[in-house]
């Protein structure tokens, strides 16, 4: 089980923060980057690490809610404090707690669902959560599988409700950090930045590293090798953010000194505030003594800043229904804080999450001895803490005027009456003989959308078509070179719905040539290439033009997008054809995927001899049609050279 990070040391001045001092006005700062996906947001950290036994997940294991992940957890046998709401959930887990005190079973959510991964994203979506952090531990380990498959459901979620996300390394515990995350991020990790929901800030793919310098035994790095990987992820054309200990500056407290020159090498600086403040006293202690002095630090020097947000420990009794929560939000703000982390999103087991929790005795076991989110006694609604998070980014961006008056109602009020806003940009994003694929940009609501309504147009009416949850769908069964039209419109909960977006006209493809190269011109993706011969060579209809993978660092994977789902039957890998070329053997697999994060296998893994005296070609037979959208190859070795290597890889339905 990872360590919680509220285990490293505790701040000194504790006590202090009780004591309210005389606050500070500061002149708006000045930002070091323009607003990106990271500067100017709202992040959420996004743990992801709930599994139970019976849900799939390689882990098989009550993860991150037991202590013993073997048994279900109980009553004074439980790693979570607070219980979440299940309410949005459709399915869940049981656990050994007596009945929610509303009759239904007391079940858990396991991360390993999609489904669990989409109504979190909703909720991000609904409530002004801009971009994912997500945390990865040392995935060399058993966790490791798990870990991997989070990382494919956060980017499947993330893509189909307009969020962005990004890697956090955390490197508690992880002793072999220093060459082990550099193998991670170039073997697995890396491939993320392909969607186009992975974070980005000045153009470049955001990675963070929390853990350099913090003064405890989990994390026992020295500076140079924490310099190393914050240059090495730079030299890849990182971004990269640190999160870094509450007293990095001073290099005191829970900060080793000596790594001001580590915390300096960041584009970005967050320091960690769990467990450092409980009322606004300290909220405004540690505004005064180190917001504002980080803040000016940091603009010296041109790097970003993103101060923590916590929710407070509700098992402590520290939330007093929001105004802790607001209190650092109207702090960053009048400080002219552009950006900011909420610490956590869904952190059930130290209990400052955000998610949906259980608003009243009601929504959590009869005998789990947990405090719901009523428990200084002022109702609140089980999405309080997102719809404040939600209010206090308005504030922070400027939509709203500053306050420090909190003012999101602890439960929505009246009826709701008002329709989403009209869905945008709906466009078509692949066509097949039969099928037409539609993708277009999030309603709003003063509530929540519940889903969208896919609508055929003919004439002057329309047919409902398919109805999703999500930014995206595929029009199935049509007919071939055929024109259609498409609307969509957004609904809520109570039944209200949107006027129809933008018409988009499409003509269905003709019936397929099987003799046509479906991945001619298509976009690719890669594991890693050296020098110029990036996956790009593959599809240019050019032999002589190559892609390699890095050199020394099998496995490698190449990949090619051919737009929509279409039936695959075989592929012909070439390499160029000089005599030059030497016969040489490549072991591969071949894997397919309809949405890039799930992949099955097509064809084992097996070796393929490419031999100059007949054209250096192979072709791959599929043992029965396969409908894909993305085709994978995997490379584990090469008798020629230590690297993956293809000049052209060929798709055909026949």
């Amino acid at each position: 089980m990872g360590v919680s990070r509220r285990s490293v040391i505790a701040t000194s001045i504790a006590g202090a923060a009780a004591t309210a001092l005389p606050l500070a006005a500061a002149g708006t700062a000045e930002a070091a980057s323009p607003p990106g996906d990271v500067v100017g947001k709202v992040t959420v950290g996004y743990q992801g690490w709930f599994a139970c036994i019976g849900d799939g997940a390689p882990i098989n294991g009550w993860w991150h809610y037991s202590p013993n992940w073997s048994q279900s957890p109980a009553p004074g046998a439980c790693s979570i404090t607070c219980w979440p709401d299940m309410r949005d959930f459709t399915r869940g887990y049981r656990s050994n707690f007596a009945n929610l005190g509303n009759g239904q079973p007391a079940n858990l959510f396991s991360s390993y669902d999609q489904q669990t991964v989409d109504t979190h994203f909703r909720w991000m979506q609904q409530n002004g959560c801009d971009t994912a952090a997500l945390q990865r531990f040392n995935p060399f380990g058993g966790e490791g599988p798990t870990r991997d498959a989070m990382a494919a459901k956060v980017r499947q979620s993330a893509e189909a409700f307009g969020r962005k996300f990004y890697i956090m390394y955390d490197v508690t515990w992880w002793l072999n950090m220093q060459s082990e995350i550099k193998t991670d991020w170039t073997t697995k990790m890396s491939a993320y930045t392909a969607s186009p929901a992975y974070a980005r800030q000045n153009g470049k793919p955001v990675v963070c590293i929390w853990g350099f310098g913090f003064n405890d035994d989990g994390r026992p790095f020295q500076p140079a090798a924490c310099l190393d990987v914050i240059n090495w992820f730079k030299n890849q054309g990182c971004y990269v953010i640190g999160g870094v200990p509450t007293h990095w500056r001073l290099g005191t407290d829970d900060s080793r000194p000596g790594f001001l020159d580590v915390y300096h090498a960041f584009n970005m600086i967050s320091p960690w505030m769990v467990g450092r403040i409980s009322d606004n006293n300290g909220a405004d202690w540690f505004y005064q003594n180190r917001v504002l002095p980080d803040l000016a630090d940091l603009n010296a020097r041109g790097i970003d800043y993103q101060p923590c947000v916590i929710p407070g420990d509700l098992a402590a009794g520290h939330r007093r229904h929001g105004e802790l929560m607001w209190r650092q939000f109207y702090n960053h703000t009048r400080a002219g804080v552009p950006s900011v982390y909420i610490s956590m999103f869904d952190e059930f087991n130290e209990g400052n999450q955000i998610a949906k929790t259980a608003e009243s005795a009601a929504f959590q076991p009869t005998n789990s001895g947990m405090r719901a989110l009523d428990e200084d006694g002022t109702p609140c609604s089980a999405d309080y803490y997102l719809r404040l998070t939600n209010d206090g980014g308005r504030m922070l961006k400027g939509q709203v005027a500053l306050t420090a008056t909190r003012f999101t109602p602890t439960f929505p009020t009246g009826p709701d009456s008002t329709a989403p806003s009209v869905p945008g940009n709906l466009r078509v994003t692949g066509t097949t003989d039969t099928t037409v694929a539609l993708a277009w940009d999030a309603s709003t609501d003063n509530v929540g959308v519940a889903g969208y309504r896919v609508s055929r147009v003919a004439g002057s009416g329309s047919t409902v078509v398919g109805t999703t949850g999500t930014l995206a769908f595929t029009v199935t069964g049509l007919t071939a070179s055929t024109a259609y039209q498409f609307t969509v419109a957004a609904y809520d909960a109570a039944g209200n719905a949107s006027g129809a977006s933008n018409t988009v006209s499409v003509t269905t493809s003709a019936p397929p040539n099987n003799n046509t190269n479906l991945a001619q011109g298509r976009p690719t993706a890669e594991s890693s290439h050296t020098q110029v011969y990036g996956s790009g060579n593959t599809v240019d209809g050019n032999p002589d033009t190559y892609w390699e993978s890095a050199n020394n660092a099998f496995p490698q994977w190449l990949q090619v997008d051919l737009g929509s789902a279409v039936a695959t039957k075989r592929i012909v890998l070439t390499l160029p054809p000089p005599s030059a070329w030497s016969t040489r053997t490549q072991t591969l697999s071949v894997t397919g995927s309809t949405d890039g994060s799930s992949f099955t296998t097509i064809v084992g893994s097996a070796g393929y001899t490419f031999n100059p005296a007949t054209g250096n070609t192979v072709t791959i037979a599929f043992p029965s049609t396969s409908t894909v959208r993305y085709l994978r190859l995997n490379f584990t070795a090469n008798t020629g050279w230590p690297a993956g290597q293809i000049s052209e890889f060929r798709v055909y339905n026949g």
